[in-house]
């Protein structure tokens, strides 16, 4: 039989193994219970609003905000860690996301529902490069990559659990009431993270002196000033990026109608969700065992494999016209996520050490700004054909992924890398 002392030293190297120390543990508790309360409560944001008496242009408002905020957040976001630190950063972001939760709690109106969305529909967003920067602080170089997967992995929990759980507080308590108490759960799950998250992650403010010591910069607030300290090389992965983004949005808001309404054999609303589900479990997966091989090997191979998934999903979908051919798309769909989180570990890599946190955001500032248009394109492409739409999106896979593999610089392995 395990004696206590053989629990404590398996405990020890799963947890040194899934890179989880206090601090990590305070983040992804953090994405559990935020992101939990945002998921149950947002997502029925379109029909409280009609409840409230908003009409179809406050909800595409909505959706508009939620589209250019995500863009325009994630440089602030970064900024503001590099400035006073992640944890304080983080405490800003929460009570910001809790007066949004508070505002919509409180009055029952649109209006006030737009109003509060300002401040957390963009939560995510706006967190994460604070994220990333601490993760990138308390973790060695050898677990960073296993650092970011676990909480791309934990964000997965509410992404499945919120949506049930919002449906139940409006199937017991109707649109209106049941939202607003959905809104009441997330104002406490987050409030349960703001005392973890303080108590749990390390203070990491600032020392002006020690900075001064150093000889580094201070953190740059003009997003152009930091375009010029952006590495060459981290700009190629954004142009390339950029263009397997493309080639993702461009189809995106039409899987849908693909699945549902166009093929010959369509699926029914519980079919696309269950191959909703099983995108997600093919991404959580493969998060952990590519985790592992990325932080003892270099970077770019499990970037470029990801960019192929990308790329070959609008083409495989255009050729899937049953279910079980469509399971295969969403399989393959899944494991786009197979090197995600080692890209953002190589954005990490690639940034400046005195702004590492205002560059991530930069990155995402950049991209999610451009990609916005191919919304756009990929509705005037549907129009052409659905042929059309997906082909497009597999053009710009095939530009950027080979733009990728030609140009990307790599990162050479973590040497006789030890577990912490």
């Amino acid at each position: 039989m395990a004696t206590p002392e053989t629990i404590d030293t398996r405990t020890s190297r799963i947890s040194a193994f899934l890179a989880l120390q206090r601090s990590t543990v305070g983040v992804l508790a953090m994405a559990v219970l935020v992101g939990m309360g945002e998921r149950m409560a947002e997502r029925f944001l379109p029909i409280y609003i009609i409840a409230l008496g908003g009409s179809a242009l406050a909800i595409g408002l909505l959706q508009a905000m939620d589209n250019l905020l995500s863009a325009l957040y994630s440089f602030p976001g970064g900024y503001l860690s590099d400035r006073i630190g992640t944890k304080r950063a983080l405490l800003v972001f929460n009570l910001a996301a809790m007066a949004g939760f508070a505002l919509v709690i409180l009055i029952p109106a649109w209006q006030a529902v737009l109003a509060g969305a300002v401040l957390f529909i963009s939560w995510s967003a706006i967190s994460l490069p604070a994220t990333m920067n601490l993760i990138y602080k308390v973790l060695p170089q050898n677990k960073r990559t296993m650092g970011v997967s676990m909480h791309a992995l934990v964000r997965r929990i509410p992404m499945a659990l919120g949506p049930v759980l919002g449906g139940i507080f409006i199937g017991v308590w109707g649109e209106r009431l049941g939202v607003r108490l959905a809104f009441t759960a997330a104002l406490a799950l987050a409030a349960v993270a703001l005392v973890l998250q303080q108590r749990l992650i390390a203070d990491d403010a600032p020392d002006a002196n020690a900075r001064a010591e150093a000889c580094e910069l201070t953190p740059e607030r003009n997003p152009l000033k930091l375009l010029r300290l952006m590495d060459p090389a981290m700009k190629r992965l954004l142009v390339t990026d950029i263009l397997v983004r493309f080639c993702e949005q461009i189809p995106y808001a039409f899987v849908v109608v693909w699945c549902m309404k166009t093929i010959a054999a369509p699926v029914s609303a519980v079919q696309f969700g269950l191959l909703t589900s099983i995108e997600m479990a093919t991404a959580v997966l493969v998060y952990i065992p590519v985790a592992y091989l990325a932080d003892r090997s270099t970077k770019k191979p499990f970037v470029l494999v990801t960019f192929v998934f990308f790329t070959f999903f609008p083409l495989v979908l255009l050729f899937s016209r049953s279910f079980a051919w469509l399971v295969l798309a969403f399989i393959l769909r899944g494991l786009k996520e197979f090197g995600e989180p080692t890209r953002k570990s190589l954005i990490m890599d690639l940034a400046p050490d005195s702004c590492k946190a205002g560059m991530f955001g930069l990155y995402y500032l950049i991209r999610d700004i451009i990609v916005s248009a191919a919304a756009l394109g990929g509705a005037l492409l549907w129009q052409i054909s659905p042929q059309t739409n997906f082909m497009t999106a597999f053009a710009f896979g095939i530009i950027g992924t080979l733009g990728f593999a030609v140009f990307g610089r790599d990162l050479p392995a973590t040497a006789n890398p030890k577990e912490f």
